[in-house]
């Protein structure tokens, strides 16, 4: 099969399309066709080395959308034909950007007839993140308002989706230019993250109960700021590990909290995509895609997927 490898950390130069024998299914696993994989920000973390994978060579990729062609031995919960989705690979387990890839069965979930597989592939990790910071960490319930950072982010239009599905008021921060498609995703206010006085501006739309914070290091004190009391607030990256509650005196009689969130820190991935599978199906969740690759342009993918702006997800189609 053709997969993108690296056989040294560094930037998207060391990337390269090689053919390599196809993996087979261990227990517990499937083996699933690559119909759709996606870019995401902690795949470039992975190669240059920040976060340690497996053995290298490595293969890079978190996401992926596609149809089981073989199962381990004691697999009962999936058949081959079956459309599925996974994500939390390219860590532990060889990655998505391949024309085929095993997945343990506690990270695969069924991918409704009516998804389409570049959409399944989009809204694993980010749905599963955003899940998990929302309503599994934050507790986020019907009526309390959210606050996300970075609502035209991955995780922030598919957090943004969730949020509204919930229940909640919803808050976002973005440029200018994608205000009108967020509003059409569900938020109530959308704010200029660029513009003068932020944190009177989110203040004024209402105190959050959740926040998702994707720069704590920068955000942290305006979140403790603006937020309610007993607000939590999940931190889902941030680029500086100087952020901390002593940069931000004078708001501990607000009872806050802050999570940590990550897919790969997720207890159980495959509930989490059965919810994320149901919200797609009945429409309430539409991951935005806003641009495909091929595996000889995953370079390209992971240039952009840190230096461009756009709104949503890139994915690769093998």
């Amino acid at each position: 099969m053709r997969a993108v490898r690296y056989h040294d950390h560094g930037g998207p130069e060391q990337l390269l399309v090689e053919d390599i024998d196809r993996p087979e299914p261990g227990d517990g696993e499937v083996l699933v066709k690559v119909h759709a994989a996606s870019v995401n920000p902690v795949d470039t973390y992975f190669l240059e080395g920040s976060y340690e994978p497996g053995a290298l060579p490595w293969i890079p990729g978190s996401d992926v959308a596609g149809v089981v062609t073989a199962v381990g031995d004691d697999v009962t919960a999936f058949d081959p034909g079956d459309r599925v989705f996974a994500t939390a690979l390219g860590n532990d387990h060889p990655g998505t950007c391949a024309e085929y890839v095993v997945a343990p069965t506690d990270r695969v979930a069924g991918l409704p007839d009516r998804v389409g597989f570049a959409a399944g592939a989009a809204v694993a990790l980010v749905g599963v993140t955003a899940w998990q910071s929302l309503v599994a960490r934050c507790g986020m319930e019907p009526g309390e308002r959210a606050l996300i950072h970075g609502g035209s982010g991955g995780v922030g239009h598919v957090a943004v989706q969730i949020a509204r599905a919930a229940g909640a008021q919803v808050t976002t921060t973005a440029s200018p230019e994608y205000h009108d498609t967020l509003r059409e995703l569900g938020a109530d206010d959308v704010i200029d993250y660029a513009g003068e006085d932020l944190t009177a501006t989110i203040a004024a739309a209402g105190a959050p109960d959740v926040v998702l914070d994707h720069r704590l290091d920068e955000y942290l004190g305006l979140d403790c700021e603006v937020a309610a009391f007993g607000g939590r607030i999940a931190a889902i990256g941030n680029t500086d590990p100087a952020a901390t509650f002593p940069n931000v005196p004078g708001h501990r009689g607000k009872a806050l909290t802050v999570h940590h969130t990550s897919v790969f820190n997720t207890p159980d991935v495959a509930r989490v995509l059965r919810r994320l599978a149901g919200l797609m199906e009945r429409g309430a969740l539409e991951p935005h895609v806003a641009e495909t690759y091929d595996l000889r342009s995953v370079r390209e993918a992971q240039e952009a997927v840190l230096d461009e702006s756009f709104l949503g997800k890139l994915v690769v189609e093998p």
